[in-house]
């Protein structure tokens, strides 16, 4: 648990992101163009992915899927992680709302854990007459291929209701691959439509209109919007014509899949013949298009999740998103990867501290032989009461993580005996990014360089850290490969980490 607040609270690393910026950019990569991971406001890596962002009453809400606890498609012995939404006022700074319900529970375990398919693609609507949040997610263990869920907020808990009834592939047997990848779109005129993956025509999409309260599907539908070969569809509006992004072609956790779109006068169609506005989608594969009505500006906000390249742990995946721009007839104009976007501000919001997204990366190599350390010096004598450090597992570590503090010598190194250890069990830390908290309650004095080692006898797998590169920074981070008996400086680097004082 954190201190109170009156605790003083020293941010070696990140000193100036407590400081909101003039306007909300998203940042997706850095200038050397690698991914960036984003933070929460509590300091852990945004853990929500095969999502979609929407925008309820002021407030910018990130749904997906937690990797967290180590979920593996196809691996049998996999946990199934849950849902998790964030909040945000500005896009960039992202609080962690916790799960939308429990998915802890044995039947939830059996509907979605590594034995299954899977369960993925949270997405939420507000029902204006029933004044109800909706959820849909997609499900592998019914015939149907969703379970739906209402709330009173737009962060739950959600409630399951009855399994909706689509007419696409109504007679099929339970638990196979019927549907899939699906986007729930709400006209002007508040009629709601499903689009979604049609598995047993490999691939095609269909979109069929919901009922009235948004719970299950009416029949009304047009298939084979595509030819076959696409998943992930992503349905809006914009000035009287219909578009539907997707990828093309499909392709569970590839890291560069390409976006089409198409068009229509009306949901049901006719379609038009496919556009393609990214061979790559940035680097991932698309994931939704949110029309978000903020203030008196409309945007069309694409994303796409920026997969491990179907890694053993997805928990590292990032995200692209940026704003759809359109030519003056109505196309969209190809994905401008490399930008830097403007977000309306919905409000400002003093009362929450900002995230730590500062081009933070990832980088998993601790283990046997490398170490890892980062020097602090305290601007006062006092006592380090919390040390946090940005860690995660990847590949299953047999060995716990080892956290250690020493005084530092003339040249930033670790030396003498150490001041204090702790020994982290793999199973307290997660397959995504978060901070890991230790009290050391050690005297520290003002002025003295003080080191923290990472460091782990694991012969598997390995953990992993956040860092960032800033090159007008002294020594600050250094690496041994040779089981710390040496450590070189890497110039400029810092890990992320965070000391509170007494």
């Amino acid at each position: 648990m954190r201190k109170p607040l009156a605790s003083i609270i020293l941010s070696i690393l990140i000193l100036s992101i407590f400081c909101p910026a003039a306007s909300a950019q998203i940042k997706n990569f850095n200038s050397e163009g690698k991914q960036v991971t984003r933070f929460s406001t509590l300091g852990d890596a945004v853990d929500a992915h095969d999502g979609e962002i929407a925008y309820f009453d002021g407030t910018y809400y990130l749904y997906g899927t937690s990797y967290d606890c180590g979920f593996q498609w196809g691996n049998k012995t996999a946990p199934f992680c849950g849902f998790k939404s964030y909040s945000s006022k500005d896009m960039v700074n992202w609080t962690d709302r916790g799960p939308l319900f429990d998915a802890t529970t044995p039947i939830w375990q059996s509907r979605c854990d590594g034995k299954t398919y899977g369960c993925f693609r949270p997405h939420v609507i507000f029902n204006k007459k029933t004044k109800l949040y909706v959820l849909w997610i997609n499900v592998y263990d019914n015939v149907v291929g969703y379970r739906v869920f209402t709330s009173k907020t737009p962060v739950g808990p959600f409630s399951e209701v009855a399994e909706p009834h689509l007419v696409v592939n109504s007679d099929m047997p339970a638990a196979g691959l019927n549907n899939g990848d699906h986007d729930t779109f709400i006209d002007d005129d508040g009629t709601a439509y499903l689009a979604y993956t049609d598995w047993r025509t490999k691939g095609t999409i269909v979109i069929e209109k919901l009922s009235a309260d948004y719970l299950t599907g009416t029949g009304e539908v047009v298939k084979g919007v595509t030819e076959g070969e696409t998943e992930a569809p992503g349905l809006f509006k914009r000035k009287g014509i219909y578009y539907v992004v997707y990828s093309d072609p499909n392709c569970g956790y590839c890291s560069g899949t390409g976006t089409s779109y198409r068009t229509a006068k009306s949901p049901l169609g006719p379609w038009s013949k496919p556009t393609k506005i990214s061979d790559n989608s940035c680097g991932g594969q698309p994931s939704f298009v949110s029309t978000l009505k903020v203030n008196n500006e409309t945007i069309y906000l694409y994303g796409s999740d920026l997969w491990n390249n179907a890694a053993k742990n997805e928990a590292l995946a990032n995200f692209y998103w940026a704003p759809l721009t359109f030519t003056i007839e109505g196309a969209i104009n190809p994905l401008q990867c490399a930008v830097e976007y403007t977000m309306p501000r919905a409000a400002p919001d003093s009362k929450t501290k900002p995230s730590a997204n500062d081009d933070w990366l990832l980088k998993c190599d601790i283990g046997g032989q490398v170490q890892r350390s980062q020097i602090f010096k305290p601007l006062r004598s006092t006592l380090l009461g919390n040390l946090s450090v940005t860690i995660f597992q990847n590949n299953k570590p047999n060995a716990p993580l080892v956290i250690e503090i020493y005084k530092a010598g003339a040249n930033h190194l670790a030396m003498g005996k150490g001041l204090a250890s702790k020994s982290i069990p793999v199973e307290e830390i997660g397959w995504s990014a978060r901070n890991i908290f230790i009290a050391p309650n050690i005297r520290i004095a003002k002025g003295q360089e003080y080191v923290i080692v990472l460091k782990s006898a694991t012969t598997a797998g390995c953990y992993g850290f956040a860092y960032n590169e800033a090159k007008t920074v002294s020594v600050s981070a250094a690496l041994s490969t040779d089981g710390g008996k040496t450590f070189v400086p890497e110039e400029g680097r810092k890990l992320k980490f965070e000391i509170l004082i007494k």
